[in-house]
């Protein structure tokens, strides 16, 4: 229930830097039922010259089809972006209209937007709402349980624990990248799919150039989630001397700075992720993409090895920064940890397969975690292989000839995801993780449809003709990874799909670029690979093939409508 106030309306300043803070006025002795509509406006990150803010409209009349929110400001603050509504503004004025998924408001009912906005001086919360057109008050948000950053946990409180966090759940939609693909010709035949939201580096919490952080995505996230389960999926990807054997996701911590991605990185996050507004969410962090699996492949004396991976193998920094990361964020009781495992064409032969198991179990019992800091372990992100390889086996023959011997498989034990990904779930049970972790397996960009898509086994006049023919996965080579021609969207995202299996996932948002084709300057601590120059002959880690990237694609991360389009033409299933 909301505490009462004499006054019927005041204007209240917030201090400068507060966080969480919401405005409350509700008149004396008024029955719920007098009072048209009420409004929570919160404040939850400040900094000097900008805030983020999260709004909650709840209809107490009669039941709308749509709605229209109005305020007007004091100051000078200008809202520069929002989700989950239409924000504009025109001078101090600011209207709100629905998207098309929450313009009903029952009697009762309610809908949530928030968005980023700068400002100088002071920073006063409006003193009027209206609701097309009818004055509301606004709610305290005491009933939610005090003053923790905008009214409690207004997603329906604590989410119990479970096995599989998304069975039974809904998982959120990004509205930046939704917007991006629906934007695209086409697009809206898959923009409503949800991807992982990546936390690439320290500027990424707050948003970086005017785009959402960490709160506001898990505010939308509450507003998408209503009364059911939700899942948010977060990319934690900012180790020390990040992803040493390729340039184009090199970060912004050099390879010693490993204070730095506790205290500035990680520690934040978790505070965030533990404030009990979000306890209602199931939060799934995968954790630093890539970097493990190098130290067990691209360290040494090997021909595959780099001065960077035996670096970073030398001084720790890659165990020590999982193992934190698990820790720290293993200790929320909503946040499932996912391990990255690599993918079959990088960790499934023999030499590196055990390996890899023993290294992450290292990791994970390091810094203070253990085991029950993983829920699972997550395959082939941002990654091409293909889910399933239905035209042949790992055990076929050709001739008497193992197709293990095949340029392509290269006596890898594993020819697809899918088979991967279930064994090599035994084998980190074998190494002692607990029995119940699950894998999920990214098939954003897996699906290798189209007119190239084999319909049967390849000929068999040679293991080489038999696999080449047959396999939907197209690359010139398995070891290439960045902006592939010919790939197209994988399976779509669903849970429980296969026997350990947690769930098929879209962590890497289809559109965003692998890396830049030529080299870009940046701040984004983002270097150029030849991996991602379409006119490159290759090294000894894609056995000096070409490197079968497309042309013209931007910074990693970046949107790359032409490989957009691509992974739509080529879909599969294909897009109806």
């Amino acid at each position: 229930m909301s505490r009462t106030r004499t006054a019927v309306f005041a204007a209240l300043a917030l201090v400068a830097g507060a966080t969480g803070t919401a405005l409350s006025t509700v008149p004396a002795n008024a029955a719920a039922a007098a009072i048209p509509c009420t409004v929570d406006y919160t404040v939850q990150n400040q900094w000097d010259t900008g805030f983020t803010g999260a709004v909650t409209v709840t209809n107490n009349g009669t039941a709308k089809s749509s709605w229209n929110l109005k305020w007007s400001y004091a100051g000078n603050q200008k809202i520069s972006s929002g989700w989950n509504a239409k924000i504009t503004q025109s001078g101090s004025s600011v209207s709100v209209t629905n998207e098309s998924y929450n313009g009903t408001l029952a009697t009762g009912g309610s809908a949530s937007f928030g968005f980023q906005a700068s400002y100088s001086g002071t920073n006063a919360v409006p003193a009027t709402f209206t609701l097309d057109g009818v004055t509301c008050n606004v709610d305290d948000g005491s009933s939610g349980g005090g003053d923790n950053g905008g009214g409690g946990n207004s997603g329906g409180g604590t989410a119990a624990r479970v096995d599989n966090p998304y069975a039974g759940a809904k998982v959120y939609v990004n509205p930046e990248w939704s917007a991006k693909a629906a934007a695209e010709p086409g697009g809206s035949r898959v923009s409503s799919q949800p991807t992982g939201v990546w936390l690439d580096r320290i500027a990424a919490i707050n948003g970086v150039n005017g785009g959402m952080g960490l709160r506001a995505h898990l505010d939308a996230a509450l507003a998408q989630k209503g009364s059911s389960q939700e899942v948010v999926q977060l990319v934690i990807y900012d180790l020390p001397g990040r992803d040493c054997a390729a340039l184009a996701s090199n970060g912004e911590l050099g390879p010693t700075e490993i204070d730095k991605y506790k205290t500035q990185f990680i520690d934040p996050i978790a505070a965030i992720l533990a404030d009990s507004k979000y306890a209602s969410l199931r939060i799934v962090t995968t954790i630093e993409i890539d970097s493990l699996p190098n130290l067990v492949t691209n360290t040494g004396s090997s021909a595959t090895a780099t001065a960077n991976c035996n670096t970073m193998l030398a001084n720790g920094n890659y165990v020590k920064g999982v193992g934190y990361a698990l820790h720290k964020l293993g200790a929320i009781p909503n946040v499932y940890n996912y391990l990255d495992a690599g993918h079959h064409g990088w960790l499934g032969w023999d030499t590196n397969f055990g390996p890899a198991a023993t290294l992450f179990k290292q990791a994970a019992t390091s810094e203070g975690a253990t085991v029950n800091d993983v829920t699972g372990f997550i395959t082939n992100t941002a990654n091409y292989s293909a889910l399933k390889e239905n035209n042949f086996t790992v055990n076929d023959t050709v001739n008497g000839t193992s197709v293990r011997q095949s340029k392509w498989i290269d006596w890898n034990r594993y020819v697809d995801e899918l088979s991967y990904a279930q064994a090599f779930r035994n084998q980190l049970v074998s190494v002692g993780f607990n029995s119940g972790i699950g894998m999920l397996i990214d098939t954003s960009r897996n699906g290798w449809g189209g007119s190239a898509r084999p319909t049967a086994p390849g000929p068999t006049t040679s293991v080489d003709a038999y696999v080449d023919g047959g396999r939907y996965d197209r690359r010139i080579h398995a070891g290439n990874w960045c902006n592939q021609a010919g790939a197209g969207l994988g399976e779509r995202p669903q849970a429980s799909p296969a026997s350990g299996i947690d769930a098929y996932v879209w962590m890497k948002p289809p559109g965003e670029s692998d890396g830049s084709s030529t080299a870009i300057a940046n701040d984004e601590g983002k270097g150029f690979d030849r991996m991602c120059d379409p006119t490159y002959t290759g090294n000894v880690r894609n056995g000096n093939n070409m490197s079968g990237a497309l042309p013209n694609a931007p910074l990693a991360g970046h949107w790359f409508s032409a490989q957009f389009q691509q992974l739509m033409q080529n879909a599969y299933p294909p897009l109806s």
